[in-house]
């Protein structure tokens, strides 16, 4: 006897009753003794469906959500950046990875990737998005794609990081190819699925690197001026007054599970630069990678409990945890007070990884889920100046070239060929802005090292419930200080360090905010 599908199959209590139909076919009693009834007419039938189908409370879309890794580690041998000075990789400690979350609620689709490495060239955005579009159908304004900002990846920012309009080297293109791999795995991986938002705190991990400090205890600058403060000051000097600006100690995050309970991904934001204390020479995705880790392996004993006979028998994809890099260009995980004991490599990583992610995990039984969060992306390219030299600065420039280099690390070198490579620039460039609303939360991402003032800024005036910043999406255009903290100089708003206007936060916030508006 032939297979029927279940809404098909006959009543079994009589081999020969009539065939049982689901329930959308049969709106009503009414419905239901025309089905009955051996004369009546089809047309009679279709009308009352139709009938039905105009008075009946439309179905909510389902949500549904996948998620996947790609595995981004380079070659061994390239180059390591996030010094001033790159030296070669000679072993990788821990793969990097591309994570993805893909949602789908019906309408609209998008995915979130986050990528181990320091940061990415815009050329890696727009190559990765185009081939997304072009296999998987998925609009570029749909993809979020960010860096985290580890300090011990090869360098996806090209052969010359500062020279603009640079064609894609082959790691770039790997990069970009494997990101467009991941997301099409993760729409494979879509399940119907709910989702919640919460945070945890965890503000022992996040300091204020800038630093007030006593008058004339500030070194001169590579310029040779004197900054009000100082980034990366002498541990437990006494000369060390205050921070020059606030932390961020909490972890945004989306939960997302399958209707078993099963957890399918988490998509999380720290403010947290790096954590660095890695072996010289090593490759690694510091503790973003230990969270991701350490929070699956926490999740691994409730996914199993939580599994159905049904779905305990299924196939079910692993689970993704990704924790993207929140607004941190001013933070580090330095206690500048209270000096800590030297460690062992990747001894502090650990213990950074871990802790984040037993407080993200302690949070989760606090979230609420659900099967409806609507989804919609706004991206905007606005235009912003890049940062000109004075004539002063430039002959500044012209003057230290032609003394020569001191040293390999002399940053009065290092900063006038940086500014030289600046006078090639041209008037204007335009900034992706990206702002992505799940639901109730709304994510707002910039492509530089953003001041975490501006994060908090962008908490408090977002006009959903909410809101947190991803920074380093989509490009790397640098640090982005605040025009108060410009004023107080530091190594982020030294010219080529920073390279947009001094104003560029202001503008940039302000347009990031209209975009979420747009989507309340």
């Amino acid at each position: 006897m032939a297979f029927l599908p279940h809404a098909c199959r006959r009543d079994q209590t009589s081999p020969r009753g009539p065939a049982r139909f689901p329930t959308y076919l049969a709106p009503s009693a009414t419905m239901d003794r025309l089905l009955r009834q051996p004369f009546a007419s089809i047309a009679t039938v279709v009308l009352t469906l139709l009938a039905a189908a105009a008075f009946a409370p439309a179905a909510h879309a389902e949500l549904q959500a996948g998620a996947a890794t790609s595995n981004i580690t380079p070659d061994i041998g390239g180059e390591i950046i996030g010094g001033f000075v790159p030296f070669p990789s000679v072993h990788i400690h821990d793969d990097l990875h591309a994570r993805t979350l893909v949602l789908d609620d019906g309408k609209t689709r998008i995915a979130l990737v986050v990528c181990d490495l320091l940061g990415i060239d815009r050329v890696v955005s727009e190559l990765a998005r185009e081939q997304i579009a072009k296999q998987h159908q998925l609009p570029r304004e749909n993809v979020l794609i960010s860096a985290t900002h580890t300090h011990s990846a090869t360098s996806a920012l090209g052969k010359h990081p500062r020279k603009l309009e640079q064609p894609a080297d082959d790691y770039q293109r790997f990069v970009a190819k494997r990101i467009a791999d991941g997301v099409g795995r993760a729409i494979q991986n879509l399940r119907p699925a709910e989702i919640g938002f919460g945070t945890a705190e965890a503000p022992e991990h996040v300091f204020n690197r800038r630093w007030h400090m006593k008058p004339g205890t500030v070194p001169l600058n590579p310029f040779g001026g004197i900054d009000m403060v100082k980034m990366n000051p002498p541990r437990g000097n006494e000369n060390l007054v205050e921070p020059a600006g606030p932390t961020d100690p909490t972890v945004s995050f989306l939960s997302v599970r399958d209707r078993d309970g099963v957890p399918i991904a988490v998509y999380a934001a720290y403010s947290l630069h790096y954590v660095g204390g890695v072996g010289r020479g090593h490759v690694s995705a510091d503790y973003f990678a230990v969270f991701s880790e350490q929070l699956k392996s926490l999740l691994s004993r409730e996914a199993t409990l939580a599994q159905t006979a049904e779905s305990a028998n299924k196939d079910l994809p692993p689970f993704v945890a990704m924790i993207a890099n929140g607004t941190s260009g001013d933070i580090n995980n330095i206690d500048f007070l209270h000096p800590q004991p030297r460690k062992a490599a990747y001894e502090q990583i650990r213990h950074v990884g871990e802790d984040v992610a037993a407080k993200v995990h302690a949070a989760l039984s606090s979230v609420k889920y659900s099967a409806e969060a609507p989804l919609a992306t706004v991206y905007r390219e606005p235009t912003i100046a890049w940062r000109k030299l004075t004539e002063e600065e430039t002959q500044w420039a012209k003057e230290t070239l032609a003394a020569g280099r001191k040293s390999e690390r002399d940053l009065s070198y290092i900063y006038a060929e940086r500014a030289t490579r600046m006078m090639e620039y041209p008037e204007t460039t335009t900034a992706p802005l990206h702002v992505l609303r799940i639901g109730d939360t709304c994510i707002g991402t910039m492509p530089f090292e953003v001041f975490s003032e501006i994060g908090l800024e962008f908490k408090k005036r977002c006009p959903l419930p909410n809101g947190f910043m991803v920074e380093l999406a989509h490009g790397y255009f640098g640090y982005l200080p605040t025009p108060r903290q410009h004023r107080l100089g530091g190594y982020e708003t030294w010219l080529g360090t920073n390279r947009v206007e001094r104003d560029a936060s202001t503008k940039l916030l302000n347009e990031l905010l209209e975009m979420a508006k747009s989507l309340k």
